[in-house]
This record gives structure tokens, sequence and C-alpha cells, in this order.
């Protein structure tokens, strides 16, 4: 008895085999963690009413009397309603040294979007706790104050109108801008802050940290590597990747999973401690 022949696949065919296979990764890879994401949030009893939300402090940090060194925080907290199956909000923290106050740097979709001081330091973001991902103090900390005020005030999109949630300019663009003006700051803001990335142009050169390459199509997509970054892969905005220093996958919607979140008192290092 004969085998049936199956004649070998045209190029045709073998393209859209090629093409379906790479369709499918992508939406494993990207939309999968999304879709479980969304099934958490949807069975999730937390509220989601703006008014109702819990934005107190969660008492982590002390009183700026009582912490005479200088420190610099950036904090991540999920932000409200569905855009937080996706995405967290990102804020920076400063104290100067012998300083009596922290002050914090957000921007907001509403009015106009720099605000300073809405709300606790360590507070919580429409209910959810803030995450620290990185923690300067003393003599490092002091040099780079001055220059996070000097990056506020110079921020491109500070008027009312200019907020997008998607791609950006957003709250997580504010603090990435910050980083990039200021890359000695050498940190990364986590793969879930949606907005990060986003660029008003074509862009291939350095990394915001100088530590690698970076290719950046307006923030809808783009490639990173590098030491501070490590490798991302971003499409629609979404980041998928590996992170060198902490030895954790980059997870869309889920941010760096392995990283242990830095306790704001007690960091790793006295001095920096960076996830």
């Amino acid at each position: 008895m004969q085998t049936p022949h199956h004649p070998a696949p045209s190029p045709r065919q073998r393209r859209r085999r090629v093409n379906r296979t790479i369709v499918l990764l992508l939406m494993a890879i990207f939309f999968l963690p999304v879709g479980a994401r969304a099934t958490i949030f949807y069975f999730d009893d937390a509220t989601r009413s703006w008014s109702r939300a819990n934005w107190d402090s969660i008492g982590s940090l002390p009183l700026a009397a009582q912490h005479p060194e200088a420190r610099v925080l950036v904090l991540s907290a999920r932000t409200g309603g569905w855009r937080g199956v996706v995405a967290v909000h990102s804020w920076i923290v400063v104290k100067p040294a012998k300083g009596t106050n922290w002050t914090r740097y957000d921007v907001v979709g509403w009015g106009n979007p720099i605000r300073t001081n809405g709300w606790a330091p360590d507070g919580r973001w429409r209910g959810n706790d803030p995450v620290v991902s990185t923690d300067i103090r003393g003599v490092e900390a002091e040099a780079l104050i001055p220059k996070i005020e000097a990056a506020v005030k110079d921020y491109q999109w500070r008027n009312a109108g200019d907020y997008r949630a998607w791609p950006g300019p957003n709250s997580n663009t504010f603090v990435a801008n910050i980083l990039r003006a200021i890359p000695e700051i050498s940190a990364s803001l986590p793969a879930n802050a949606i907005g990060r990335d986003f660029r008003p142009e074509f862009y291939l050169g350095l990394t915001d940290s100088r530590t690698g390459v970076e290719l950046n199509l307006w923030g809808y997509a783009g490639f990173k590597l590098g030491w501070i970054e490590g490798i991302e892969l971003n499409f629609l905005s979404l980041v998928t990747g590996f992170d060198f220093r902490g030895l954790a996958l980059k997870i869309p919607a889920y941010g760096n999973v392995g990283l242990s979140p830095i306790d704001i008192q007690a960091a790793a290092s006295p001095k920096r401690a960076i996830n």
C-alpha cells in the first residue's frame, strides 16, 4: 500500500503559517496576562468609586523632622477603574537633609496636570498600596533633589489638556521624563507603568539610564536592552521582558514579577535601594 503523497507547502503557505504563528505568539505573550488580570479585576470586590476610595497614608514613612538625611523615592500604585487592569500610577517624593516636610510630585488628568503634595507622600492611590521602586538616601539624594526640582519645572506637558492616558503623556510619562533628565538616578519604572515609554517622536539611541540602547516608536512599540532597563519588548505600550538586576520577569498588566517590594523604612541598603 502506497503512502499518500503530500505536496510541500508553497512559499505563500509557509509565509501564512509564519504570520499565524507570530500573531498567536504575540497574543499569548501580551494579551493572555491582560485577560487574566481583567478576570481578577471583574471578580474583585474592592471599591471602584473614586470618591469612596481610601487615599490615606500607609504609615511607612517617618515624620520628615524625625528623618534628618536627604531622601528620594519613586513610588507606584495600581491605578483605578479598568485602567488598573494594565497600569500603575507613579510619583516621586523628595526631602532635603534636615528638611521638615516631604514633597510629593504627581501628574493627573484633570486641571493643571502637575500636583505638589496633593496626597500623602506614601498615600494609597484609589485604595491601592504604593510600592517603592527606587529609594536613594544621604549625600547622593541631596545632590539629586535640585535636579529633580528643575526637571519638574521643565516638564514639557504641564498645561491643562496635555494629559493623555494612552500612550501618554500621563503620570508615568512625567516620572519617566525626570529619570530621563537625570540618568545618574539609574532607575527604571515598573513594566506596567503605561506611558513611561511615550516619546513625541521616533527615537533610536541610548536608554534613559545611558546603560543600553533603545528603539522607540512614539511609545506604541519599541525595544530596549540595557543594564538598568533589562531587556524589554513594547507592543501597544504593553511590556514584556526580563530584569537582569532583580532577576524578574516583566509581564504585561503585572509589572516586574519576582522582585520583592522595597520596604520604605528598611531598604536593603542604608544609602540606596532600587528594584
